[in-house]
């Protein structure tokens, strides 16, 4: 199945360089192409799209509303954001998250980690790149102030969870894969997969990322102190 790709920057030559990109590739297309956020969810909606490479900062509508308006959308539920941003290390990155984006990726990434994100992106696997920022992305959620938008009511939700639902959640938050995790649980890599999609079903999570945001914001999960 093809995947296809929405690219939305406001910098017309770097849309051009990731059409290029994606388009070389035999299981992705570009299907649109926008300067701004509220054109890039209806082209998302249109174009029936599977990934959008959203830049944060953009006229008009910015790319963390975008990701919310497209995270809100019943009809968008199949849609995945990977958020591309210059700056890494950026609190805009961890709203995104907590916004619906599945991911996101430095503009500085080479070819081949652009390539990738947007097959794990597809697959509904979390991307939370590199893998060095997964502690600092834990440390915002789980230490931000009253006004930063965590939900302490996600910690009753957790309730809804069976022992080994927690279990792999845990896992899930600490960026294994589903292979990863059945050989630390001792279980088949089929049974790791229903247990997350059942902890994403009652948690209301959108896909893994959602899984991670949620482990820490509930307090499941606490960030290391390096």
């Amino acid at each position: 199945m093809t995947i296809r790709v929405l690219l939305a920057d406001d910098q017309a030559l770097l849309r051009s360089a990731f059409r290029v990109l994606v388009d070389s590739e035999p299981d992705m297309e570009v299907v649109g192409e926008a300067s701004e956020g509220a054109a890039a969810v209806r082209l998302a909606r249109e174009q029936r799209a599977d990934v959008v490479l959203m830049d944060i900062r953009m006229p008009g509508t910015d790319g963390l509303a975008a990701t919310r308006m497209i995270s809100a959308d019943p009809a968008l539920a199949h849609v995945r954001v990977v958020i591309l941003t210059t700056f890494e290390v950026d609190d805009y990155v961890v709203q995104a998250l907590r916004a619906g984006a599945s991911g996101f990726l430095g503009k500085g990434s080479e070819p081949e980690e652009l390539l990738s994100a947007i097959r794990i992106a597809a697959q509904g696997e979390a991307l939370l790149s590199p893998v060095a920022t997964k502690g600092l992305i834990a440390r915002f959620l789980a230490q931000g102030d009253a006004d930063d938008g965590r939900d302490p009511a996600r910690s009753g939700r957790l309730e809804a969870l069976t022992v080994r639902e927690r279990e792999v959640l845990v896992q899930v938050a600490g960026g294994h894969s589903n292979d990863e995790i059945a050989e630390r649980l001792e279980v088949s890599p089929l049974t790791v997969k229903t247990h997350v999609n059942r902890a994403m079903a009652k948690l209301g999570a959108r896909d893994r990322a959602q899984l991670v945001v949620i482990a820490y914001e509930s307090g499941l999960v606490r960030p290391r102190v390096e």
